[in-house]
């Protein structure tokens, strides 16, 4: 028996080798070998340079970017199954989508599509495909990337069928999509398939006319369609891997291992170890577009370390692209050199804690919305984040729809620790107890700096409000599946937009069938109000009288029924090594084929 303590240790050892095996000559063969006893048991692990390296005359070095996917390994890289951040960063470089977000402007430029065309009625999108991108995997034995090939020998090239079935997968119930419902409420005949109420795939208005065209039916002519169509739960999945074919065993969950993934992007799959790293190799069989060009760099690789450990690596040379901890930001920002390394992300994001209404004392409004107005965003922003804007209401102001702060000064909660304090009380007084008769939980996903975030705002309820706080954390994937099941009374929450608009943010987070919805629980007639508003606002199309409609929901969600508490919007700090050349998103996702390695 393999232990999962042993494995740990095996996965550090990797990456150590990995480094030993990197640092060395290019012209000199070197093996490193690490060995160790672990409950019994010998482990040996070797690393050796890439095989280029063993030749006489030293090749020019790859061109390998190196950073940090968080202190957890990545829960999935399925096209159908991902929610996270750092899942849809890996998956949108090795797949791509029928249109592609700026990422400097977010606006959507061509992806696989050429071309579409939009029906009279708004509701019909016909896109024209590229016919000359192939279905590409990774060959260990050569360490090249190769062509995918049919039945017949013929290299499988990505088609409207691949889309159709992608869309189609992650709608069928039996794949368990925690990412359908953004597609659910906006496809002709998704929401009855996805539920099951519907078995015909055929009533999904998703149709692959032919090779290169493809339609996709809406519901309503709503202004976010095509970048629904553009979402990475919408791309081509390979239905030959998945369920196999005459000549490929179908691989099922299993085909997005190390050794069997098959994508189509600017990189694909070279190698997952997990709990360790992904790295991901350039794909020279991308032909390459002004909005997804052929990449500069040779391989991406994520390793798995916390903020801390990640910046360390970062100043010994060992990564080119770190964030900035909340306990360094004072050393880095009086650095001189490292100064010149930051780089800031306007991501298109904000934080939140989402309350769980049926979980007490959270279960009380007055409760709830005391908490929020205990939390003095400023000083957490000033002495914890050190970065970011404090955000009174949810949705981030730089997308389309949203409340402008300047239009809407008095929108969202404020810092009011004595109307706090006044709100509880009633809730104390009618409850017949005392505020350190009250113990909140919150939980959040396991990261040094939202530690010390929840630590700060556990502090301050217990300052202001005198209420006790455990904290909990979890890793990520495990945290995922936790939230869903609200047992808690307070979760970490983070929304990155999908695509820039307010509907994103309040409908697909908080509307039926949202993201939160089965974590806040939300019913009654404020809830039906807020569905109504966001409703109304999606197919609104004057802009001012759209955004009030937004604003109308967030007064809800926020102040009225204080659903959630946000913290701040994104402002990142992120350092980045000067001999790479970088683009700057808004989105929270970068675009890695634009980057380069000059030195």
């Amino acid at each position: 028996m393999f232990h999962k303590k042993s494995w740990l240790v095996v996965s550090l050892l990797i990456v150590v080798a990995m480094v030993l095996a990197a640092c060395q000559p290019a012209a000199t063969p070197i093996v490193q070998t690490v060995v160790v006893e672990q409950e019994g048991e010998t482990i040996i692990v070797t690393a050796t340079p890439d095989a280029s390296a063993e030749t006489s005359a030293a090749p020019a070095e790859k061109k390998v970017l190196r950073m940090s996917s968080g202190a957890s390994d990545l829960p999935t890289i399925d096209t159908a199954m991902a929610t996270d951040v750092n899942n849809i960063q890996v998956i949108e470089e090795m797949t791509v989508g029928l249109v592609r977000q700026n990422v400097q402007t977010a606006e959507l430029e061509p992806g696989m599509a050429t071309s579409w065309e939009i029906s009279d009625d708004g509701l019909v999108y016909t896109f024209t495909l590229r016919d000359d991108v192939p279905w590409v995997k990774y060959d260990a034995a050569t360490d090249q990337v190769v062509n995918v090939q049919d039945c017949e020998g013929n290299n499988r090239m990505v088609t409207a069928d691949d889309f159709a079935y992608g869309i189609m997968r992650t709608l069928n119930p039996a794949t368990a999509s925690d990412y359908a419902y953004v597609l659910t409420p906006v496809i002709a005949g998704a929401a009855e398939y996805n539920s099951g109420e519907v078995e015909d795939p055929t009533t999904v208005g998703v149709k692959a006319i032919d090779a290169t065209t493809l339609e996709i039916s809406f519901l309503a002519p709503a202004v976010y369609n095509l970048n629904i169509a553009g979402l990475w739960v919408a791309h081509a999945q390979p239905s030959w891997l998945i369920e196999g074919d005459d000549c490929t065993q179908a691989q099922g969950d299993k085909w997005t291992e190390t050794g069997f993934y098959q994508g189509y992007g600017p990189f694909t799959l070279k190698e997952w170890i997990h709990d360790a790293y992904i790295t991901l190799a350039k794909n020279p069989l991308w032909p390459g577009t002004d909005s997804v060009p052929v990449p500069m760099l040779d391989e991406l690789t994520w390793v798995v370390l916390d903020s801390s450990p990640t910046l360390a690596e970062f100043e010994s040379g060992n990564l080119e692209q770190a964030t900035v901890p909340n306990s360094d930001y004072d050393r880095i920002m009086s650095d001189p050199d490292l100064l010149q390394q930051v780089i800031y992300t306007s991501t298109l994001g904000t934080e939140f804690y989402a309350f769980t209404p049926g979980v007490e004392p959270t279960g009380d409004v007055r409760v709830r919305k005391a908490l929020s107005m205990a939390i003095d965003r400023e000083s957490l922003l000033t002495n914890v984040v050190k970065s970011g804007k404090v955000a009174d209401y949810f949705t981030n102001p730089g997308v389309a729809g949203a409340p402008k702060p300047e239009a809407y000064p008095d929108l969202g909660i404020k810092y009011d620790p004595e109307g706090a304090k006044a709100l509880l009380q009633e809730y104390l007084d009618e409850k017949g107890i005392t505020a350190d008769q009250i113990t909140l939980s919150l939980m959040y996903n396991t990261d040094e700096s939202r530690k010390k975030i929840a630590e700060t705002v556990a502090g301050m309820w217990g300052d202001v409000l005198g209420v006790n706080t455990t904290i909990l954390n979890q890793e990520r994937k495990v945290f995922l599946q936790t939230r869903r099941a609200g047992t808690e009374n307070i979760y970490r929450g983070s929304w990155v937009q999908d695509y820039p608009d307010a509907n994103n943010f309040l409908s697909d987070v908080f509307g039926p069938g949202g993201g939160y919805a089965d974590v806040v629980d939300w019913e009654g007639p404020s809830y039906d109000e807020f569905v109504n508003l966001i409703q109304q606002a999606a197919m609104e199309a004057d802009p001012e009288a759209r955004m009030d409609l937004y604003a109308q929901a967030e007064q809800i969600l926020v102040t009225d029924e204080a659903i959630i508490a946000p913290l701040y919007w994104y402002n990142t700090p992120v350092l980045v090594k000067p001999y790479v050349t970088h683009f700057d998103s808004i989105t929270g996702y970068d675009r890695y084929e634009f980057w380069d390695i000059t030195q």
